[in-house]
């Protein structure tokens, strides 16, 4: 299950998360991992877009039960955080992002895999080197967990 932030515009106009032009490099990223990913979805911490598209701590604590229900339901046995504020919500006690992504961690009685978020990689030289180096890495982690 990837997660991410919150919705941009276009993401909430259609109900989608990452259907923009950082929903492209997801998609893409998606595609590179292949069928050692399996079945997957992704959601987002905050449900609707955030005023002025500025993430709100606060509005993170509203949304955080139907996250929680989410992931409840469908129980997934890894977790793809996309970008600091995801990372943040699902391991408070995690390094930052740029400490830890592209490396697997133990969450509950599954897994987390912290990746850079897609916009910055899509901002940022380096961002998206370290995007695609940390892509690399979990698609090496996926493969060591197929067999």
């Amino acid at each position: 299950m990837f997660v991410g932030e919150a919705p941009g515009a276009e993401e909430d106009r259609q109900g989608v998360p990452f259907v923009g032009r950082s929903g492209r490099l997801l998609d893409a990223a998606i595609a590179r991992l292949g069928p050692a990913l399996g079945p997957f979805g992704v959601l987002n911490l905050l449900k609707c877009r955030p005023p002025e598209n500025r993430f709100d701590p606060a509005a993170a604590r509203t949304c955080r039960p139907y996250l929680d229900r989410q992931l409840e339901l469908l129980g997934p046995t890894l977790l793809i955080s996309l970008g600091a504020r995801a990372l943040r919500s699902l391991a408070p006690e995690a390094p930052p992002v740029l400490g830890c992504a592209g490396a697997a961690r133990r969450r509950g009685d599954g897994w987390l895999f912290p990746l850079v978020h897609p916009a910055a990689a899509l901002r940022a030289r380096r961002f998206r080197d370290r995007w695609d180096h940390d892509l690399s890495e979990l698609a090496a982690w996926l493969a060591t967990r197929a067999r």
